[in-house]
């Protein structure tokens, strides 16, 4: 029989009990040796949580060798690493062998730690009584097709049967922890949700004298995210064609993100519609912040996402969003997002036509967007992981006593 564990976590602080003082706890943080997308952000903004609010614990970080001082390619360490991480994406030989050879060299380290927080799906082979690991989503098992072979091909051979060293699962929604319930059925796991936060000092809707020289002097629909499969800006960019002539004059296209895999199509798109659509890239959060206040409203048609960030970053910069209707998306949007079918290139067109249109609709928009943008925070998110270890922490110290 399945026995499989939902865990409930409150969004109140709670106190720190005795048990957590001084305890050892080691992170995985080599996903901040890139330029941070969701993931990445997930990890840094918690970390800076962490230390702020339990600066008694002794936090220690993995980037392919273990430190005690938290760095992120954000701000401008690491970089080193992180070239060398990009040329070895280029070198499909090379690729599997570097994955290895991460696990590898944190196997080697023979300190062992209270509790080991992997918060990127898949646990390394670091020595620790305890363990913790975030799944954001399952769509390297149940989409292989939206990822790269490499990828897919570790995470299959790798995830489930690590995942089950884990003393606790963390999910980034209830809907990826009903997946989860479902895809680890007959394992003996527990499962808890702790949502997401994002930036509120970056985040927010007032303006500053300087973005009106830096923002954009024309009319703009805005997208955030990767040019990956899963995230839809194929449908996006079809949808925009359908817009009314007159629409596609007075609102631009601007894309934000990296380019991804698997989008050639994309690209072909994208030189239809050279002067009415512009890449921009990756940018900062501060860049970002400045894009979202600017924008006549954020499309976010993904075909699958585990939380999504740039809705509720959008929603707190008091700029109107269009979101797909699946997944985690409803649940992170509640009652102020306007919802669409991302598998309908007309569903989304109707929603950009609509949301351009009709102005008490977007006001609306904006008003409750701000308010539910208000029910996230990374400090709140922080103190739910802590109260999370230290419950699984707590039973180190009943397994002494027995």
């Amino acid at each position: 029989m399945a026995r499989i564990t939902v865990v409930f976590v409150g969004a109140s602080p709670s106190k720190p009990h005795f048990h957590l003082l001084k305890m050892k706890i080691v992170i995985n943080t080599f996903p901040l040796l890139s330029p941070l997308t969701g993931v990445g952000h997930y990890i840094y903004n918690l970390l800076i949580e962490f230390q702020r609010l339990r600066p008694d614990i002794q936090y220690t970080f993995y980037y392919g060798y273990f430190g005690k001082k938290l760095k992120a390619c954000r701000e401008g360490e690491g970089l080193g690493f992180y070239r060398l991480k990009e040329w070895v994406k280029k070198m499909p030989v090379v690729s599997p062998y570097a994955r290895k050879l991460k696990d590898t060299l944190a196997q080697i380290n023979l300190r062992k730690y209270d509790l080991y927080f992997e918060p990127n799906f898949i646990p390394l082979n670091i020595r620790s009584k305890k363990i913790v690991a975030t799944v954001h989503d399952f769509s390297f098992h149940l989409h292989p097709e939206w990822h790269p072979r490499e990828k897919t091909e570790y995470f299959s051979r790798n995830f489930f049967k690590r995942i089950e060293k884990a003393d606790l699962i963390i999910t980034d929604s209830r809907y990826i922890e009903r997946e989860a319930v479902e895809l680890f059925n007959g394992k003996d796991l527990r499962i808890v949700t702790i949502y997401g936060g994002y930036d509120h000092a970056l985040f927010h809707p007032n303006k500053k004298e300087e973005e009106e020289k830096a923002s954009p002097s024309c009319n703009y629909i805005l997208f955030v995210g990767s040019g990956e499969p899963r995230k839809n800006l194929l449908g996006l960019l079809k949808a925009y064609l359908l817009l009314p002539e007159y629409m596609k004059k007075d609102f631009q296209l601007l894309l934000i993100g990296y380019k991804g895999w698997g989008n050639q199509e994309i690209v072909e798109r994208m030189d239809q519609l050279k002067g009415r659509v512009n890449y921009l890239g990756y940018l900062s959060n501060e860049e970002l912040a400045t894009l979202y206040r600017g924008a006549s409203c954020l499309v976010f048609p993904s075909f699958y996402e585990g939380f999504g960030l740039p809705p509720l970053e959008a929603m707190a910069c008091g700029c109107p969003v269009i979101v797909s209707n699946v997944a985690s998306l409803p649940e992170v949007c509640g009652d102020a997002g306007y919802y669409v079918d991302p598998y309908r290139v007309e569903s989304i067109a109707e929603g950009i036509y609509q949301v351009l249109t009709d102005e008490s609709l977007r006001q609306s928009l904006i008003e409750k967007g701000l308010i539910r943008a208000k029910l996230f925070s990374w400090e709140k998110s922080a103190r739910e992981h802590l109260k999370v270890f230290e419950e699984v922490l707590s039973k180190i110290i009943g397994e002494e006593i027995r």
